[in-house]
This record gives C-alpha cells, sequence and structure tokens, in this order.
C-alpha cells in the first residue's frame, strides 16, 4: 500500500471492553490510547459512545435493516419448537399476524437456521428399485425353509 493509505482494522470486542474497564477506572484518554497504541479520537469517540448508550460494541450499518427484530426472532423459534410440524410460511403468517409487520417465509427459514432448527424429510425406509424387489423376493423365496439354526 502507498503510504498516505492507511489499513483500517476495527477493534474487537474483547479490546473495546478492555479500554472502557480502563477508563471506569479512572484512567485518562489519553494514557489508554498510549497503552494500546491507538489514537486518542478513538478512545474518546469509543468512552462517549459508552457513556451515551450503554455499550461499546460497534454497530453495523451497511446492507439492508433487518426484518424481524431479537424478539420476532425468538417468537419464531418459539413457535417452531412448540409445534414442530409446522411449515416455514404457516410460521411466518403467526408471526405477521403477531407483530402487523410481512415477514416472509424465507427470512423465517433463515432464523431457523440461526436457531438451529433445519427441515428434514422424515425417511421411513430405504427407496427400493424393481430390481432390489425382485431380488429381495427371490432370497425369500429361496430361503423360506430355513430352520432356526440356520439362520
Amino acid at each position: 500500500m502507498a503510504n498516505n493509505q492507511s489499513v483500517r482494522r476495527h477493534l474487537d470486542a474483547f479490546t473495546r471492553g478492555r479500554i472502557i474497564g480502563k477508563l471506569e477506572e479512572g484512567r485518562s484518554v489519553t494514557s489508554v490510547a498510549a497503552e494500546f497504541g491507538i489514537a486518542h479520537s478513538i478512545v474518546s469517540r469509543l468512552w462517549r459512545q459508552f457513556q451515551t448508550t450503554g455499550t461499546a460494541i460497534r454497530g453495523f450499518s451497511s446492507g439492508r435493516p433487518r426484518g424481524t427484530t431479537p424478539a420476532d426472532d425468538r417468537y419464531i423459534l418459539l413457535q417452531a419448537r412448540r409445534n414442530r410440524r409446522q411449515t416455514a410460511g404457516k410460521i411466518a403468517r403467526h408471526t405477521t399476524q403477531a407483530t402487523g409487520r410481512p415477514i416472509s417465509r424465507f427470512t423465517v427459514a433463515r432464523r431457523l437456521h440461526g436457531g438451529g432448527l433445519f427441515a428434514r424429510r422424515p425417511v421411513r425406509c430405504v427407496p427400493l428399485t424393481p430390481a432390489h424387489r425382485r431380488r429381495r423376493s427371490l432370497w425369500c423365496r429361496e430361503h423360506r425353509n430355513w430352520r432356526d439354526n440356520e439362520w
């Protein structure tokens, strides 16, 4: 990279917590910035954010806003766990009625996937081809007169 361009690295949540902890201890912004090797303005902005919002979590602003709130996500998971046979479309309709905001079945499927619930088709048996059936029937006819000790 050229000298006039800077590489932007965001602070991870653990480091942010450590910085806030040191500031809460009563240390100055300048001394904390020097200790972590970052700019004074970064520590100052982080401290101001913590004082106004009560959290130092980095907010994500790019991309489309989520269609569901964390409470909606919990409601979707609860509906799915209460009735395991409900489809994503049916859960979407229930959630739309409960919240008043339209939610698609694809959104519900993503939230269920995020919550560890996945769609499964119950398999009752191995599907047999006509050739399998013929061979099984032939084997059964050949072995129908076996005694207990031969099995």
